[in-house]
């Protein structure tokens, strides 16, 4: 009887494990897969922005220094590997196209192009699907890491080396601030 009865509690605890296991893989693959999804629209703006830029530059010959760090931003993306390292690119980027959009507001006849017109909308729309993204991305960051951290499945978690992921934090201190817009050397 007594066999039966620690037979019962290891298959239990077994069952158990395998749960809690499987919990935390899936939670890892949907970690994954948020991930992707912000990567598929951070790129989704990166491919928009030489044809955002290209429109732009005419009417705003003085916004070079702007123009120039998109390109080296746009490069430096492939070369990032980390969440952390992709988070800070996405902040200046972020800056970057504020100061366009801002300063598009004194070229009543840029606001006026169609194509200027669709590629900010291209780029709102694009926008709008990163934050979704990033906030999909940062949830499921936190269930995962949750499950790393509670009893038992950090024991199970401990056992098969799972691993905290990083949030995808994207303020800091440059991205709080507004945007100084200076027309004085205009054209």
């Amino acid at each position: 009887m007594i066999g039966w009865i620690l037979l019962a509690i290891v298959v239990i605890l077994v069952i158990a494990i395998i749960g809690m296991y499987n919990s935390l893989v899936q939670s890892k693959i949907k970690v994954d897969n948020a991930w992707s999804q912000i990567d598929v629209q951070l790129q989704r703006r990166f491919d928009l922005i030489p044809n955002f830029v290209e429109t732009v530059k005419g009417y705003m010959n003085h916004e070079k220094e702007t123009f120039a760090k998109i390109a080296e931003l746009r490069t430096s993306w492939a070369n990032t590997q980390t969440v952390s390292e992709k988070a800070d690119i996405d902040n200046q980027l972020s800056t970057a196209l504020k100061t366009i959009m801002a300063v598009s507001e004194n070229y009543p006849e840029l606001k006026a192009n169609q194509n200027f017109a669709d590629l900010s909308e291209e780029l709102r729309n694009t926008e709008n699907k990163i934050s979704f993204s990033r906030q999909f991305y940062n949830d499921t960051v936190t269930m995962y890491n949750t499950k790393l951290q509670v009893f038992p499945s950090n024991i199970i978690a401990s056992m098969f080396n799972f691993k905290a992921r990083d949030l995808f934090k994207t303020e800091s201190d440059e991205t709080r601030k507004n945007i100084k817009v200076d027309f004085s050397s205009n054209p």
